[in-house]
Parts: structure tokens; sequence; C-alpha cells
């Protein structure tokens, strides 16, 4: 079997170009926040990253870094003026952050409506209950990633590996709300190995190198790769290359599965603009209230 392999950055360009032309209707341009704490090479890189994908498609990219050292207290304070900037559409917190920082005070700091990460308890709670259009960026990439294979998910056994907050137990929620019975897996699931193997469409977000392997899934399944993680190896001089890799043995996958959004180059770039989109939608409901005031305005 042909194992057709799902282009993420393809995937995110039709999505950012959609998201482009969108933006260049509104009245306002939008500002984005990505807040970094520190000097880490990898979240300066990935910060800097989303600054150009912003930009590309007409969103302002508002700088925010602070010092290793800031306290959980100050960071709190300054995402409190971040809140009331003019036009800000989304504030997200680059993570990791340090350890002596309070993470989840710090998310529930961003204002709920801002909170295009949905990491903050109140915008959390809103997704989880189904009332809100935004949500959590990786999640919503697995799942249009998913929709890009266009079948129907009806009567399909879904098995995600993972309830992480980030991605497992989030894509879980938006299977459930399109009326799907996704099973969840996770370390306490007995028969994890059975259910796997029953599985039409395998959502993974466990983070363990290439746990999944061609032995392990069924002839012909879908397969959404959104786990991460180091992997060590070495070049043909001898000295150690880090690289990063998926769930997925995806070379042993490959021949079984039928399709397969691979890592890098599956979820990751979709995510971004997922991110984005958020924004846009944040920036297309304020834009809608502008109006509507404008409109009660004129007609007293």
């Amino acid at each position: 079997m042909e194992t057709k392999i799902l282009d993420g950055k393809k995937l995110r360009d039709v999505i950012m170009g959609k998201i482009k032309t969108e933006v260049a209707l509104l009245p306002f341009k939008p500002r984005f926040c990505d807040v970094l704490v520190g000097s880490d090479p990898a979240s300066v890189q990935y910060v800097q990253m989303k600054a150009r994908m912003a930009e590309a498609v007409g969103i302002f990219f508002h700088r925010a870094d602070f010092p290793e050292s800031i306290t959980t207290d100050e960071l709190v304070e300054e995402i409190k003026v971040l809140n009331k900037v003019e036009n800000m559409c989304g504030i997200i917190v680059q993570l990791p952050l340090p350890e002596h920082i309070d993470k989840q005070k710090v998310f529930d700091s961003i204002d709920p409506s801002l909170d295009v990460d949905s990491l903050g308890k109140i915008a959390s709670d809103k997704f989880y209950s189904g009332n809100t259009s935004i949500g959590f960026p990786t999640a919503l990439s697995c799942m249009a990633l998913l929709d890009s294979v266009n079948i129907d998910l009806k009567g399909k056994n879904i098995v995600v590996l993972g309830q992480g907050m980030l991605v497992g137990k989030p894509v879980t929620a938006l299977l459930k709300f399109r009326g799907l019975s996704p099973t969840a897996v996770d370390r306490a699931t007995e028969n994890k190995e059975t259910l796997i193997k029953q599985a039409d469409i395998v959502i993974s977000g466990i983070g363990k190198g290439k746990h999944v392997t061609g032995g392990m899934v069924k002839e012909g399944a879908i397969i959404i790769d959104a786990g991460t993680s180091e992997s060590l190896g070495h070049s043909p001089t001898g000295e150690t290359k880090g690289g990063i890799v998926g769930d997925v043995d995806s070379g042993s996958v490959k021949g079984v599965a039928s399709f397969l959004s691979p890592v890098p180059g599956g979820v990751g770039p979709v995510t971004v603009a997922m991110l984005l989109n958020n924004v846009l939608t944040v920036a297309k409901s304020r834009a809608s209230v502008d109006s509507a005031r404008h409109d009660f305005a004129k007609s007293k």
C-alpha cells in the first residue's frame, strides 16, 4: 500500500492565504503578542518564526521580551498592561517558562478574550463547554489535517493516544463536539495494543519518539502524529547530531498506513496557522462589536 504524506506546509500556506485575505478586510490592523521570558535559543527562534508569519498575513507582531529573573507577580503585571494595548487580538506565553514562574497564574492573567492558546482557566473551560470559536492550536491543527483527507468520519474507529493538555484532551473534545466517539488511550488504559490495532484513525500526542510502529497499526489506517521528542543520532563523521522525531516510526508505518502526517512537516506548521487564525477570529469579533456600537451611536 502506498502511504500518502499529509503535507503540513502546503496546508499551512492555504490557511495563511485565507487569513491574509480576511485580515486585509478588517477596519484595523490586529496585534499579536508572544511573551518571551529569558533567551533560550530554541524559544527565541520559535518566537521569531511566529513574528514573521504574523507579519506575512498583515498582523502586527508586538514584541514583549522579559529577563529570566522576572518574578511571577512582575510578569502578571506586565501581561495586564499588554491586555490593554490598542488592537491587541491575541496574547500567548512562550513555553517553557523558567522553573520559578507559576505558569498557571501567568496564563490566567491573560484576558480570556485574548487567550488564543486557551491555556488560561476561563478560556479552557469555555473551550470544553463547546462555547467558543477559538481553541487549542495544536488540536485544531490535528483536525485540519484529518479533514484534509476528505473522508466521512462517522462510524470510524478513532483512537487518541495520550490525554495531555495541548493535544490529546482537546482533540478528544473536538471529535466529541462533532458527535463522534473517540477512544482515549492513556497510561492507565488496558489492552492498548488491541485498541490501536483496531483503529481506523490514530491521533498521537504522547511525546515518545518512534513509539508507534507499522506492526502496531491496522492496514490502511490514517495516522496523525502530533508528538515531538528529541532524538540523538550520529553524523557520518561520528559526532552527536540531535533532531526532532514524532511518536510514529514513519519508516515502518509507510506501506501500512494509508495517510500519515509526518514529524517534522505535519502538525507543526499547521499549528502556527491555526494560532494566527485564532487571532483573526478575535479581530473579526472585535470589528463586529465596534461596527455594532458605531451603528447604535448613529441611530441615537
